[in-house]
């Protein structure tokens, strides 16, 4: 009679299981990882998107659609192994796909001002025209135009009617100051006139 030996059939389901195990040890190991990312991600994202730098808040976006991401395929990988949902996946896709799509919606808005010349969206014009209406001596304001210089610099230039033509770089001072501090523009032409303008329209021709 011939002898055979009975340890392969457990060596062969043992070898299934430790199979099985270094998969879900890598999974894991993926897990961390992703979440360590999206972690290290996310902290530099709001230190850096807080400086009000359209590129600085073009990288952060670019930084958040990569969180997102990996974030995405940490969820649906979860809850495909545990539910074994498979269309979870393209769900979540979808949804990344719209957060990205409305979270970059206002980046592409202030591109297009600062590309136009437009007046910053977080700089009133009228407010600006009653401040320096305001400055002593002042008659009246005209010629008022703000622009963009860049994402991190705004400019101005305007014609103060003024008669009185004493104290005139004490005043010119004072208003650089109040428009730096109050609206962030800090690149300021202003050109005194001594009589009344016919400008219809006082804060923007």
């Amino acid at each position: 009679m011939h002898s055979y030996p009975h340890g392969h059939g457990h060596s062969h389901g043992h070898s299934h299981s430790d199979h099985f195990n270094t998969h879900n040890r890598a999974f894991a190991v993926a897990v961390i990882l992703n979440l360590a990312f999206v972690a290290i991600e996310a902290v530099y994202g709001v230190l850096a998107g807080q400086k009000g730098d359209l590129n600085i808040l073009g990288a952060f976006l670019h930084m958040a659609a990569d969180t997102a991401v990996s974030l995405g395929i940490v969820v649906a990988g979860l809850v495909i192994i545990l539910t074994g949902i498979s269309w979870i996946d393209p769900l979540v896709s979808l949804v990344i796909a719209a957060v990205i799509f409305f979270g970059t919606w206002q980046l592409l808005k202030d591109s297009v001002t600062l590309a136009v010349d437009a007046v910053p969206r977080d700089i009133d014009p009228r407010e600006v025209y009653e401040k320096l209406n305001r400055l002593p001596g002042v008659r009246s304001v005209h010629h008022l135009h703000i622009w963009a210089l860049s994402t991190t610099e705004n400019a101005l230039t305007v014609h103060l009617v003024k008669p009185d033509a004493s104290d005139d770089d004490r005043l010119i001072e004072q208003a650089t100051q109040m428009l730096a501090h109050d609206f962030n523009i800090r690149h300021v032409t202003i050109q005194w006139e001594r009589a009344e303008s016919n400008c219809p329209n006082v804060a923007y021709c």
